[in-house]
């Protein structure tokens, strides 16, 4: 089976040696619409594609972190069904739970990769190798950016940012082989 996904050079470059993905949860792993039920629970929407591309990340060695200004049960559900054991909830300033990760994990910035789509984001966004948005990020946030995805957050831009880092770590054909096995 031959791979069709295809990623400018220069993007499979920047992409190289990440080690660690920060991902935002509203607007980026889930659609950004805040859903609440009768007795005011939140209910969230989850791609599912965004869950094998964080699974398959874990697969070959990469370690997706959450950092998200929200908490609920729904997803801390979510999050541990997908093994992420880097999650932060309830964060308003990122960039020191992102520091605190790094310094986990021993990692440095350039070992990074982020996805965000508001400005609470940026200050990871700004420090990692690769920094991603889902075309429904702010505008601020699209233009700083190495690369904005085709998906929507909540509709596979998390995947796509895993196949791309896959793809740049060398291992995508292999897996792809080994699913179609």
């Amino acid at each position: 089976m031959t791979p069709r996904l295809n990623f400018p050079p220069e993007l499979l470059l920047r992409a190289q040696g990440i080690k660690l993905v920060f991902f935002d949860v509203d607007g980026v792993l889930t659609d950004g619409g805040l859903y609440f039920g009768e007795t005011g629970e939140t209910i969230k929407r989850f791609h599912t594609l965004d869950g094998q591309g964080l699974k398959l990340l874990q697969r070959v060695g990469l370690t997706p972190a959450v950092i998200t200004g929200r908490d609920s049960k729904p997803l801390r559900s979510r999050l541990a069904a997908l093994g992420i054991e880097h999650v932060h909830y309830g964060i308003e300033d990122k960039r020191p739970a992102a520091e605190q990760t790094l310094k986990t994990l021993d990692l440095d910035w350039s070992q990074t990769a982020a996805m965000g789509d508001d400005w609470p984001d940026l200050p990871v966004m700004q420090r990692c190798a690769l920094a991603c948005a889902p075309p429904n990020a702010h505008i601020e946030v699209r233009a700083m950016a190495h690369h904005v995805t085709q998906k929507h957050g909540g509709h596979g831009a998390v995947r796509e940012l895993c196949d791309l880092l896959l793809v740049a770590s060398g291992k995508y054909a292999t897996l792809l082989q080994e699913a179609a096995q």
